[in-house]
């Protein structure tokens, strides 16, 4: 736990007109890499709109890493199909952080990100005060594949220092 400045929740909520890769549609699955740590959401057979709702719950000893997004097709017989991934800038979270929680009321819309060349947002996202903690709440679209996005939901938790 030697350099531990946080956790990092990140609750994958479903794929949005994921790219086929057999016959039926897909069978995909979300890996998240956030430096060396690698989770993985389960796999939804036969969907190019798949439902998660998982939570994967990351360490976060450097939080000017980029969290990296992948999607792939789980195959039986061969290597996984590669479906697209994405990056994910987490800054934006980072400093809503730092401020001060006790003058703000719920809902309360903190910072506000764009997409633009340099994210793979799809759409405006938010970083809010939700029931006492920050939250962003964004859909990504993926990127080296021909269509494809993921909502996400990013929650901060702070670990209290030990004493």
């Amino acid at each position: 736990m030697d350099g531990l400045v946080g956790l990092l929740k990140v609750r994958v909520v479903r794929g949005i007109n994921l790219a086929y890769r057999d016959a039926r549609g897909s069978d995909p699955y979300v890996v998240l890499r956030l430096g060396k740590k690698k989770l993985k959401t389960s796999v939804k057979k036969r969907s190019v709109n798949p439902i998660w709702h998982e939570e994967l719950t990351l360490t976060v000893s450097d939080p000017n890493q980029t969290l990296r997004l992948e999607v792939f097709d789980k195959d039986t017989f061969s290597r996984d199909d590669p479906m697209g991934d994405a990056e994910i800038d987490v800054a934006p979270l980072m400093e809503a952080v730092n401020m001060k929680p006790e003058e703000m009321k719920n809902g309360a819309i903190i910072r506000s990100v764009r997409p633009s060349t340099r994210n793979c947002l799809a759409d405006e996202s938010h970083v809010c005060w939700r029931n006492g903690r920050f939250v962003q709440d964004m859909i990504l679209r993926l990127k080296n594949v021909e269509s494809g996005e993921i909502q996400l939901q990013l929650q901060w938790v702070n670990i209290p220092a030990l004493k």
